[in-house]
């Protein structure tokens, strides 16, 4: 059994009956999307549980084996050369795990959103392509579509009925914009559908993805 994740929850009001699991990027913690829940304008919506789970630390072999959180190693700037397949799908088994435990609290797989910026954007993709029921969404921030070579083999039937929302900056130094346009084509290739946005931001969040998501998360728990 996959232990679970240390994580943070935020509940909108008592009984949720709509979960959030929200992915944070590399070397930061659960903690980094908090302030955002009160950002977020959700009044009117039922309750909402926001998970942020902690990843593990590992040496990241990019930042020269610092040990940092990190969902799985990083060995190149390029992101998909050399991925660590291995990390990418341990971490995918603790992501299930909070989806499951989210079902086992009584919110069915279609009201848990999985959420996540730049390697936790990657953990969402991973996941929630290859999860065996529809989800209310994918919300993917600043990040890229891991092993895509053969993200066509594994993802799931249901899967293909899971909205996606996609968002970059053009002006990205980490997460080049060209590997974002170029995971959302294979994306859109495999039959999903994708609200894409692009900011003129780096590699960060703005007032207008902000109010862009809460419309969304509106539109996917109606």
């Amino acid at each position: 059994m996959t232990q679970l994740l240390d994580n943070i929850e935020i509940e909108t009001a008592p009984n949720p009956t709509i979960a959030v699991v929200w992915l944070h990027g590399l070397g930061a913690d659960g903690n980094d999307f908090v302030p955002l829940v009160r950002e977020l304008d959700l009044t009117g919506l039922p309750a909402i549980r926001f998970v942020f789970p902690h990843a593990n630390t590992m040496p990241v072999t990019i930042n020269g084996g610092y040990v940092m959180r990190s969902w799985y190693d990083i060995v190149a700037t390029d992101l998909t050369r050399r991925e660590d397949e291995g990390g990418l799908r341990a971490s995918q088994l603790q992501v299930e795990a909070l989806i499951a435990r989210e079902k086992a609290r009584g919110i069915p797989a279609s009201r848990i959103i999985l959420a996540g910026f730049s390697q936790g954007c990657a953990m969402t993709l991973q996941t929630g392509l290859r999860h065996p029921e529809k989800l209310a969404g994918m919300l993917c921030l600043s990040g890229y579509l891991p092993l895509s070579s053969v993200a066509g083999a594994e993802r799931s039937e249901a899967s293909l009925a899971t909205p996606i929302f996609m968002a970059h900056g053009v002006q990205d130094p980490v997460v080049p914009f060209a590997r974002a346009e170029e995971s959302r084509k294979v994306v859109e290739a495999l039959g999903y559908q994708v609200e894409w946005h692009a900011y003129p931001m780096q590699h960060t969040l703005c007032l207008e993805e902000v109010q862009d998501i809460s419309t969304w998360i509106r539109k996917v728990v109606a």
